[in-house]
């Protein structure tokens, strides 16, 4: 199509289904995002293992504490703004279309970071424990490459499919935890011990380091705001979906990593997972319950990273349709099913998943990478890589994207007063701001500890700086469509409703508007 050819969205898109999900199903879909059985028993030990202190439990009430002050400014914006963007629409309409735009490719690799990492642990696990159980070898890749089928049909159909799959793993998620702090708190070699409760474990010289790491296990928790337009009543669905997630998330975490401490003993816990690392929990099951306890407990394992990869899934597909309705990205990202689920932006979130996992797959078999790499532990070479390299990116780039959000909050309360408090349109947002903008520096800092690395290398600076360079390519493609097409420019951030006003197409060779601003 040429510079001059225009576009309108096609008759049979009715863009996003209305008026679908009420507060549980997002609380839902917002819990699968942080996988809570992925976090107990990986983030949790990695936690203990990383820092050395007892001071985790503390550490995830701390980030929740940040959090829910961080949420006062953002849901009270979102009553302002319904936007499948999310982050994208607040920070358009609150510090600029530039930065907005900067915001909305930030969220992009930081999402679709996050969603791809996981394949890789994913499949290794899954690849692992039917090795171990049928004797049966496979490449790990080979069940990506199955899931990324499966996770791709439901994110082409209504999202309230989604929403009861996610539903179902996550409660059950929820089962197997709580079984799990039950038996540790019976078990407790030390007793009932509350030293992973006293403050001074926390705020120490390990404060900083168990804020990054323990901050990864909240990512998808701003995510409600993405199913605004679907959800049933917009200005109070999501923010009581979004603060009651974060409540439950933080003290469900902050419980299960004291019983964790417990149950192995607060004077063994860091030894052993240091040892250990992610199968602890389930060790300690097989001793402590029995191998067909242990065994279900593995297999909620395997399907919480199946409930994080939809719901980022769902996050990317989101993403792409605002932009495209916007003109921001190509237009053809804006169509939607009859069914009211964005198609174009799930089939392409997928065949990003598909590229990458080929990359890597080809990287670390047929090349020979991941024995040059790892050696001995070279099975181990999704885990060290894929996923350990692009969940730790896209966990700094949604950092990133919080703090700018945050100060948007106040940007955008300044330009239309309203009848809020001081405490949320600025107080709430600038004090939470600062302290998610000192954590992304922080992260930056402590990268190569993230990373697992004795020394810097390459990926070190790579991988962050995709997150700074997809910021400022955004911005510079934000002033070219401010310079090319005024009035495709004056629309950026400001979509809600499908055909509320004229659609653009943006191709290799131009960008021309259509209709009214």
């Amino acid at each position: 199509m040429s510079a001059h050819e225009t576009t309108q969205q096609a008759p049979h898109d009715p863009g996003l289904s209305r008026r679908t999900l009420g507060v549980p199903s997002i609380t839902l879909m917002i819990v699968a995002a942080s996988a809570p059985l992925t976090v107990v028993a990986g983030g949790v030990t990695t936690s203990f293992a990383v820092t050395g202190s007892l001071g985790v439990p503390l550490g995830f009430l701390l980030i929740a504490v940040i959090l829910t002050v961080f949420a006062v400014g953002y849901t009270a914006m979102g009553r302002f703004i319904t936007n499948a963007g999310a982050f994208y629409a607040y920070v358009a309409q609150g510090l600029g279309r530039p930065l907005g735009v900067g915001g909305s490719l930030v969220a992009l690799v930081a999402y679709n970071a996050m969603q791809v990492g996981i394949y890789g642990l994913f499949g290794f696990q899954l690849s692992a424990f039917i090795e171990a159980k049928t004797g049966f070898a496979s490449p790990w890749w080979v069940w990506v490459l199955l899931c990324i089928v499966v996770v791709g049909v439901l994110g082409v159909n209504r999202v309230d499919l989604s929403a009861k799959v996610l539903g179902t793993l996550v409660a059950l998620e929820f089962v197997a935890v709580i079984l799990f702090d039950i038996v540790s708190f019976k078990t407790a070699p030390e007793g009932i011990s509350t030293a992973a409760l006293n403050p001074s474990a926390l705020f120490g010289p390990a404060l900083g380091i168990i804020l990054v790491f323990g901050v990864a296990a909240f990512m998808g928790f701003e995510s409600g705001a993405i199913y605004g337009e679907e959800a049933k009543d917009p200005k109070r669905t999501v923010p009581r979906a979004t603060y009651l997630a974060v409540a439950l998330i933080g003290l469900f975490y902050a419980f299960s990593a004291w019983a964790f401490s417990v149950g192995i003993g607060p004077s063994q816990i860091v030894a052993a997972s240091q040892e250990s690392g992610p199968d602890l929990m389930f060790v300690f099951m097989t001793d402590r319950t029995s191998v067909i306890i242990s065994d279900i407990m593995s297999i909620l394992f395997i399907t919480s990273l199946f409930a994080a990869l939809q719901a980022f899934h769902n996050a990317v597909a989101r993403y792409l349709y605002s932009l495209g309705r916007e003109g921001v990205v190509s237009h053809k990202f804006s169509h939607t099913s009859k069914a009211g689920a964005p198609w174009a932006g799930s089939v392409a979130q997928s065949v990003i998943a598909l590229v990458i996992v080929v990359g890597f797959a080809l990287a670390g078999d047929a090349f020979g990478g991941a024995e040059a790499m790892f050696g001995d532990s070279a099975f181990l070479f999704p885990v060290l890589t894929m996923f350990t390299w692009l969940t730790n990116t896209g966990a700094a780039g949604l950092v990133l994207l919080m703090s700018l959000t945050a100060f948007a909050v106040i940007g955008f309360f300044r330009k239309r007063p309203a009848k809020l408090s001081v405490w949320t349109t600025v107080i709430a947002p600038a004090l939470s701001g600062v302290l998610l903008a000192a954590m992304f520096v922080a992260i930056l800092a402590n990268f190569p500890l993230m990373l697992g690395q004795k020394e810097p290398d390459l990926t070190t600076f790579l991988l962050p700086g995709l997150i700074i360079a997809a910021f400022v390519i955004g911005v510079v493609w934000a002033l070219v469509l401010r310079a090319k097409s005024p009035k495709l420019y004056s629309q950026i951030g400001h979509g809600t409703e499908p055909g509320a006003y004229g659609t653009a197409m943006i191709d290799v060779v131009g960008v021309e508007e259509v209709g009214a601003p």
